[in-house]
This record gives C-alpha cells, sequence and structure tokens, in this order.
C-alpha cells in the first residue's frame, strides 16, 4: 500500500527547496558582485597606473578628437582678450577720446578716469552674471547648446558696440557682452578638462560619466592653451588699433569694433574643419574597461565626498579650502599687477612716447603673451611643478615691478629715456608673467577643484578674479590718468608690494597638482596633506593610505 503523504507536508517542503534554491542563487549574486567590484577595483588601479606611464605623443594619439574639441572651444575665449584689449587701448586712441571723451584745459581730449572705470568695470559686471549663470545653464541643457546660445547673442550685442551713440550706450554694451564672455571664462577651463570615448563601451554610459576626466598627459597643455587664445585675441585687437591710428573718422574706432563679428563664424568652420582631421587612433596601450574602471572608481570616490553639488558645498568640509586656493590662484593673476601691464600702451603714450612707438611695444608684448604659453608648456613638460613655476614667476614679477617702481625717481630731463626702460620692463615681465602666472594658473584652477563641483568652483574663483579685476580697474586709470594722481611709474612700487604678499601666500597655501589622477588629489586633500608636502606625499587611492617621503 502506498504510503500517506501529507499535502501540507509537501508544500512545505516544496517551499523550503524554493527558499533554498532562492538563498543559493542570492549568494551566487553576492559572490558575483564581490568579483565584479574586485575586478572594478583592480582595472581602475591598472587604468590609474598607465595614466602615470602615459607620454604626451600616446595622449594625443589616444585622444585626438577630444583634444581638437578642446582647442576649438577653448578659442571662444579669444574674443573677450580682443574687446578687453581694444577697451583699454582705446583710453589712448584720439578719435575715441574725442567721440567718447571731455577736453582737458589744455585742448587735448580724454575719457574722464571715472568713465574709464566705469566701462571696465561694466564688462566685470556682466562677467560676473555670465559667471554664476553658466553654474546652472551647462549643467541643464549642455556645454554644446550653451555655446551656441552664447555665441548668437554676442552677434547682437556687437551691433550695440559698432553703434553706441555715447559713452552711455557703450557701457551697456559692456555689459551685455560680459555676459556670454563670463560663460566662456568657465566653460573654457572645464571644457579643457573633460574627454570622452568613442568606443561602444562609451556610449552606454551617463553623460557625467563619459564626460570624465583629462588624462594627467594632456592636462596641462590643454588647460593653460586657454591663456594663448587669450593673448591671440590681445594680439590681433592691438594690431587691428595700430592699422587705425592715421585714420582720422568715426571709422578709426568703428572698425575695430565691427571686426568682433569675426569670431563667432569662425569658430564653427574651424570646428567643422578639425573634426575632419583628426580620428581616433588606437595604437596605444588603451583598454577602454579599465579606463572607464577608474571612471567609476574616481566618481565613487568624489560621491562619498561630495553628493548633489550646489553652490553651497564648495565652502563644506575639504572642498573650502580647494575653493579659497582657486579662488585666490586667479585673484593673484590681477594682484601682482596685471592691471598694469594691461594699460601699457596708455602708460607709455602718457610716458612721453609717440603712439605708434607705444603700440609697438604693446604689441611685442601682446605677442609674448602667445609665445610664452608654448615657454610654459616647455618647462612643464621638463617636470617643473605648477606650485614652482607659479612661485617663482611672481619673484621675477616682483623684482621687475620694483625696477619700474624705482624709475619714477629718474629726473625728467631724461624722461623718454626712462619711458624707454619702462617699456623693455614691460615685455620682460610679459615674459616672466605668462612663463608662470599667466599660464599656470588655468592649470591650477582646473586641477585643484573636484569634479562634480568643477563648474562652480571655477565660477566662484573668476568671481574673485573679476572683484580683484574691478578693484584694479578703479584704481590703475587714477594713477596713470594726467587728470588724476598721475603717479606715472611710481605705480610699480604698489603693484610690487601687492605682489610681496602674493608671494607669502602661495608659498603656504598652493600645492602641487602635476603628475596626480584627480583621485589621488581628492585624497590628498581629504588627508589634509599640507601645501608644501603634496608632492613629497605617496597616496595609494585603493587602501586610502599616504606617506611622506623623507
Amino acid at each position: 500500500m502506498a504510503a500517506y503523504e501529507d499535502p501540507n507536508t509537501k508544500s512545505l517542503d516544496a517551499h523550503a527547496v524554493s527558499m533554498t534554491e532562492k538563498m543559493e542563487a542570492s549568494a551566487v549574486h553576492i559572490e558575483m558582485g564581490k568579483k565584479d567590484e574586485s575586478s572594478l577595483l583592480e582595472n581602475a588601479r591598472i587604468a590609474t597606473e598607465k595614466e602615470h606611464k602615459m607620454t604626451l605623443w600616446q595622449g594625443l594619439k589616444l585622444y585626438p578628437k577630444a583634444v581638437a574639441w578642446s582647442l576649438t572651444i577653448s578659442t571662444c575665449i579669444a574674443m573677450e582678450g580682443y574687446d578687453v584689449c581694444l577697451l583699454s587701448t582705446f583710453y589712448s586712441f584720439a578719435q575715441f577720446n574725442e567721440k567718447y571723451g571731455q577736453q582737458l584745459p589744455d585742448g587735448s581730449w580724454q575719457v574722464p578716469a571715472s568713465w574709464q572705470s566705469g566701462l571696465s568695470n561694466g564688462v566685470n559686471v556682466g562677467e560676473i552674471i555670465g559667471l554664476l549663470l553658466n553654474g546652472f545653464i551647462s549643467e541643464k541643457i549642455g556645454y554644446r547648446y550653451t555655446i551656441l546660445a552664447c555665441l548668437l547673442s554676442l552677434t547682437g550685442f556687437i551691433a550695440i558696440f559698432f553703434t553706441a551713440p555715447s559713452v552711455e550706450v557703450l557701457l551697456v554694451a559692456e555689459i551685455l557682452a560680459g555676459i556670454p564672455w563670463g560663460v566662456f571664462q568657465t566653460l573654457t577651463i572645464t571644457y579643457a578638462n573633460l574627454h570622452w570615448f568613442l568606443s561602444e563601451e562609451a556610449k552606454n554610459l551617463t553623460v557625467s560619466s563619459r564626460l570624465q576626466v583629462c588624462p594627467v598627459a594632456l592636462r596641462g597643455y590643454l588647460t593653460t592653451y586657454v591663456n594663448f587664445c587669450w593673448g591671440m585675441g590681445q594680439a590681433v585687437g592691438l594690431g587691428v588699433i595700430k592699422s587705425m591710428v592715421n585714420r582720422t573718422d568715426e571709422w578709426a574706432y568703428r572698425i575695430p569694433y565691427a571686426i568682433q563679428w569675426m569670431w563667432p563664424g569662425r569658430l564653427d568652420e574651424a570646428k567643422r574643419a578639425l573634426l575632419r582631421l583628426t580620428s581616433l587612433n588606437r595604437e596605444t596601450d588603451f583598454n577602454a574597461d579599465e579606463t572607464i574602471a577608474m571612471m567609476v572608481h574616481t566618481n565613487a570616490l568624489e560621491e562619498s565626498i561630495s553628493h548633489d553639488a550646489t553652490y553651497l558645498d564648495c565652502f563644506r568640509g575639504t572642498d573650502l579650502r580647494r575653493t579659497e586656493i582657486i579662488c585666490m590662484v586667479w585673484a593673484i593673476q590681477n594682484l601682482s599687477g596685471n592691471s598694469f601691464s594691461s594699460y601699457s600702451s596708455y602708460f607709455l603714450q602718457q610716458a612721453g612716447l609717440p603712439s605708434t612707438t607705444a603700440y609697438s611695444f604693446a604689441l611685442g608684448q601682446y605677442g609674448i603673451n602667445m609665445a610664452g604659453v608654448f615657454g610654459s608648456w616647455f618647462l612643464m613638460s621638463a617636470g617643473i611643478g605648477r606650485r614652482s613655476l607659479y612661485l617663482y614667476g611672481l619673484c621675477g614679477l616682483f623684482i621687475m615691478l620694483l625696477a619700474m617702481g624705482l624709475l619714477g625717481l629718474v629726473p625728467a630731463a631724461h624722461k623718454t629715456e626712462s619711458a624707454m626702460a619702462t617699456g623693455s620692463m614691460m615685455i620682460g615681465w610679459a615674459l616672466c608673467y605668462q612663463l608662470s602666472v599667466g599660464s599656470v594658473c588655468y592649470s591650477l584652477v582646473s586641477e585643484l577643484s573636484t569634479r562634480r563641483l568643477q563648474i562652480k568652483t571655477v565660477a566662484l574663483g573668476r568671481i574673485l578674479y573679476i572683484i580683484a579685476n574691478i578693484f584694479c580697474s578703479v584704481i590703475t586709470p587714477y594713477m596713470l590718468n594726467p587728470g588724476a594722481w598721475a603717479w606715472g611709474n611710481f605705480a610699480g612700487l604698489f603693484w610690487a608690494g601687492c605682489c610681496a604678499m602674493c608671494i607669502v601666500y602661495v608659498y603656504f597655501r598652493v600645492p602641487e597638482p602635476a603628475g596626480r589622477t584627480f583621485a589621488e588629489l581628492d585624497m590628498l586633500f581629504e588627508k589634509r596633506v599640507s601645501a608644501r608636502n603634496f608632492a613629497k606625499t605617496k597616496v595609494d587611492v585603493f587602501t586610502g593610505h599616504t606617506e611622506r617621503d623623507l
């Protein structure tokens, strides 16, 4: 006779088997998860080691399209350099002064120092608005549409410059044009630090994951190229002004304004040309899985430090220190005497040189601005760190500013010789500035911020730069204007004092980011390593261990 089977027992047995299977499946899933996590960390470790070993040439071969895009987008900043050059140079331009200035007792025409400050600060006000807006807009609609919107608006604002009947309307144009220029300032710096993979593996990643950190080998070069674009805009602007010196009609200042329409159109042509000439070259030791794993690992590290980024996060925890350093590194560009240098043609003309000679000195200075960027590339490739270049560069600027200030003691009978010596000194100052502070600043501010807060941190840093520029734009015209304080060369002593204070700050607060991945920089800041010990400290981002070299 068949044994009796209780249906309830059978049901319980089936349930037990089902639960056992689920537990076994769960255990297998957990084990697989551990293996996946272990594989992720191992791939991330390998990719990090490869980044440290990657050479400049390997980076260029691996990411040619990313480099091309970065260089193209950085060219946007040339537009701001062009207009800033126009504005400061127009103050020594007779036709511009007769249109927008006032007549002095000696019969000459000058834009009053108050309006010189107002026009320069109008740009600054617009740029602050643009910087703050970019912190929200580019994260919502992306870099591409943000750039297109800014270029479109700028073409309209240029028309206001071209037709401005009074200095008041010119001020409105400066404020409005400053908004897209402010966006470009942040966007070009952060974009130079991004790259993406054109492989199939990357297409499934989120935008924030694909647009990740730029390789260590390329970072310094792509970020400092922004400064080259600034110098290029200034050189073009001064060349246009010099070609208009002999004109006596209103077109002498209208044509330079009209040439601004060149920049938005030419940028799009350059982008298409670059993309046709570039292609992804895989002849390198590249593994997409390893590099994506490194990006995921970096994201995870930064997620634990800053989540759901807001401007307030820039002032919390270790990010407060990073925000402070970035803000000061950028402000020091102005506080080290750059404002004095920006008025070189105006200053040299007031010192007694003919307009054409003053413009020639200034043109040489702006040419050096571009050449200095390539010089900084050579110095960085030679193993000189960002911190060292920045610090020693400030020391050189201090010496030359002090020398220019002391030239004010030269008797009036030798005024022309003193002006020529000052002009030569300004060219030397420009070379030293571009080899160090002017170029390296862009690398420092882009490398020292966390990835998730980068747009906002760079925006805050640039805002402090503009605030410092407002201060400089207010007092510099009064220092140099013959109808105001008329300090002449003695202004160099004031800026030498400011530069000395900047040297002290950099020595104690600015760390060395060269050769570090972003994950390593995060760890060094999290461990509160002092600025002077950054380069000496070994760090393992996978174990969280740090060790200072003896």
